[in-house]
């Protein structure tokens, strides 16, 4: 006799980790939420908007007709051009209103005798903490995240997570903050700095991009900017990771919060820029690298926003004790990529 597979509910299963995630959760039923469909194949698509206030009925609704076991949210505007999101209001509905909603809806939902949605798992970010931090920080340290829309949005649904996982009815709540992700398939600010792609929406973009044309990484004059230390995640790393969430017993803790990033030491700013083999351009301070960034963000040659400067010149590492332990004897079996391998891996042809 076949044994029901459970339901896993997938929200912005469009996006690039949604996509990586949905091949690894075989022995589930994955039911994938977004605006656009995916190019993966899942049991079942609804295109649902999350920003809009009309989406929590809309969800919880389909969470009490197909009985989940777990939520993941990943649903998530991050870059405004590639997105076509630039209003950081709709922004802000998007990602800080649709999380409370998608809690707002697991908790009601939960309110049924007989209907248990026990995990709900959010991807957080590094940048929650803030631009530059003087050491290796834990989960405990303050979220001081300011300047960019991206960072201040996940700090806030960090905080709305937190907040929250007391009333999810019986659901044990999962806040992970990977660092930046990396990887062939992957396409963010600071992988397009790297790799020095055009990667704005503009005509110009396009036509450099076809030339093959590639912008130079750029920093203020001094040492420190070179010597400042990063660490990377791989994305299929985070989807196994959150596969292997998926699959363990729900945590009688509430709420679990894990700092993510790939193994071994971080890279300085100078080794990532020599592994990608990019020229470096120094200019006078910070002011004058976001003044650069204003006009390439303005004529659309590049998706980097001039917010992100700070993210950019500082230095922000954390500390993975935590993951390490939770993990256990799978550590290795789960991130499998170390910080330079995973940076590395991002220079190859995507697949």
């Amino acid at each position: 006799m076949d044994t029901v597979k459970p339901t896993v509910f997938v929200t912005g299963i469009s996006g690039n980790l949604g996509q990586r995630l949905a091949p690894l959760l075989s022995g589930t039923t994955v039911v994938g939420i977004d605006v656009t469909p995916p190019t993966v194949p899942v049991q079942r698509f609804v295109p649902l908007d999350l920003g809009k206030e009309e989406s929590t009925r809309e969800l919880y609704l389909l969470l009490r007709e197909l009985q989940p076991v777990s939520v993941v949210h990943l649903a998530f505007v991050i870059d405004p051009q590639r997105s076509g999101v630039l209003d950081v209001d709709r922004m802000w509905q998007i990602n800080v209103a649709g999380t409370a909603r998608v809690m707002e809806a697991i908790t009601e939902a939960n309110r049924h005798p007989g209907h248990a949605i026990r995990q709900f798992i959010f991807p957080s970010s590094v940048s929650a903490y803030g631009p530059d931090m003087p050491g290796a920080v834990a989960e405990d340290a303050p979220l001081q995240a300011h300047t960019l829309p991206y960072a201040l949005h996940k700090k806030e649904c960090d905080l709305v997570v937190q907040q929250r996982a007391p009333s999810l009815r019986g659901c044990s709540a999962f806040v992970l903050r990977p660092h930046i992700f990396a990887g062939a398939s992957v396409e963010n600010y600071l992988m397009g700095a790297f790799r020095g792609t055009p990667n704005g929406k503009g005509k110009r973009a396009a036509r450099m991009r076809d030339r093959g044309t590639r912008l130079p990484c750029m920093l203020p004059f001094g040492k420190k900017y070179l010597d400042n230390k990063i660490q990377f995640i791989h994305v299929d790393d985070m989807a196994r990771l959150i596969a292997w969430i998926l699959r363990r017993e729900p945590e009688a803790q509430r709420l679990t919060t894990l700092n993510v990033a790939g193994r071994c030491e971080p890279l300085t700013f100078e080794q990532c820029i020599r592994m990608a083999r990019a020229k470096l351009v120094r200019v006078p301070g910070k002011w004058a690298m976001r003044r650069v960034l204003q006009f390439l963000w303005r004529w659309k040659i590049s998706a980097i926003p001039p917010d992100a400067v700070p993210y950019m010149t500082g230095q922000y590492i954390m500390n993975t004790e935590r993951l390490q332990k939770f993990l256990g004897a799978d550590y290795e079996k789960v991130i499998r990529y170390t910080i330079a391998d995973a940076f590395a891996d991002s220079f190859r042809k995507g697949t």
